[in-house]
């Protein structure tokens, strides 16, 4: 059974952004360095955070990309250390509080990147890293609680990266600041969230706290309704915070680990130039993954039918689907710009991927492309 570590504090409600300063004072940040990206800077919430920080940040990094790298990780590190920065705060989604733990990484720790990485049991050479805060600004990812972080490297690998090293040292999870999030986002990181808790569930590892706690997370995204109603009306303040609490679920229920969607999706979110949403490409592999392992994990797939609030011989591939065509997620990879020329490399990273080895059923290449090919 792997270490259960579910001690993050963790600052959950709506206005839960006013705790940021005092929050900061008690871990000893005094000249806090802020990771953010373009887009939050541009809706005003970077504003809301210098401001309920209360006193000025010793330096922002506001360009982090989607699907962050090695390469800017590098810059915003040496800006770090310029800035004589004492704690970092990370501020939006699943890029930026990533990045946040790279940049943490690697101020504190020997190059090269790539020798912490999980894959070759790196996770034993990381030791505590500058204190950290994530402020979530949407519900998908749980970065904000997770052990891990995803980067895609230098050498071409969308590399895993997991130690409780890497958990921030406070999250503060504020619903009031995804008020607003436009519908697709929303739908998009919401199936994050739900890949996760479904993922979780489906790995053969055993670690019941988590697994009933991926169960809840189906429960109240799903059997709750509360993805639809943050699609359908973003100013929901309700389903804003049942959603974010889904995705915190997800994090702490994928301890246990992911599956073949993630390990697809890490593999396609790695190509730069087709700038792919990670939430979207979960969504569009999970109903084929689904019907792939349908007879392996089969209490399993009893049980996710009735969170979802499903009958009892229910397909979870076609729920899922139809779940997908609702909220607005394109249908297939081509309708996001994956190509069959895509396919056999997704599929060789898909294969050295960490999620590959959390599969209920074992897929081979010849499984994995026949999934690509179905999805495209």
């Amino acid at each position: 059974m792997p270490v259960i570590n579910f001690l993050t504090p963790c600052i959950f409600d709506s206005g839960a952004l006013k705790q940021l300063e005092v929050t900061a004072k008690k871990l000893g940040i005094t000249r806090a360095f802020i990771v953010t990206d373009p887009g939050i800077k541009a809706a005003g919430i970077l504003d809301k955070v210098v401001a309920a920080l209360g006193t000025a940040p010793a330096g922002i990094f506001a360009e982090t990309v989607a699907n962050p790298t090695e390469t800017q990780a590098k810059i915003a590190t040496q800006a770090y250390k310029d800035s004589g920065a004492d704690g970092i705060i990370a501020v939006g989604g699943g890029s930026s509080m990533d990045h946040a733990k790279a940049i943490g990484l690697m101020a504190s720790h020997p190059e090269p990147l790539e020798n912490y990485a999980a894959i070759i049991g790196g996770a034993k050479k990381i030791g505590k890293i500058p204190p950290l805060i994530a402020i979530p600004t949407t519900a998908g990812t749980g970065s904000e609680v997770s052990i891990g972080m995803i980067t895609t490297m230098e050498n071409g690998r969308k590399e895993t990266f997991a130690s409780p090293n890497l958990i921030p040292s406070t999250a503060i999870c504020d619903p009031d600041l995804t008020l607003g999030l436009p519908a697709y986002m929303t739908a998009a990181t919401g199936m994050d969230a739900v890949t996760h808790c479904i993922e979780a569930v489906l790995t053969p590892t055993v670690n019941p706290p988590a697994e009933g706690i991926g169960y809840d997370g189906v429960v109240r995204a799903l059997g709750g309704g509360w993805l639809e109603k943050a699609v359908k009306d973003g100013g929901d303040p309700e389903a804003r915070w049942h959603m974010m609490m889904a995705s915190y679920e997800g994090a702490l229920a994928f301890v246990k680990g992911l599956g073949g969607v993630h390990a697809l999706s890490h593999a396609a979110g790695r190509l730069h130039e087709k700038k792919l949403h990670h939430g979207t490409l979960n969504a569009i592999f999970l109903p084929h993954i689904l019907r792939f392992h349908e007879g392996a994990a089969d209490e399993k797939y009893v049980r996710l039918r009735a969170a979802m609030g499903l009958k009892a011989k229910a397909d979870l591939g076609d729920a899922i689907q139809d779940l997908n065509d609702a909220i607005g997620i394109p249908k297939t990879l081509s309708d996001i710009g994956l190509t069959a020329a895509d396919g056999p490399g997704i599929v060789e990273y898909a294969l050295k991927d960490l999620a590959h080895f959390g599969n209920p059923r074992t897929m081979s290449a010849d499984d994995y492309a026949k999934v690509y090919e179905t999805a495209l």
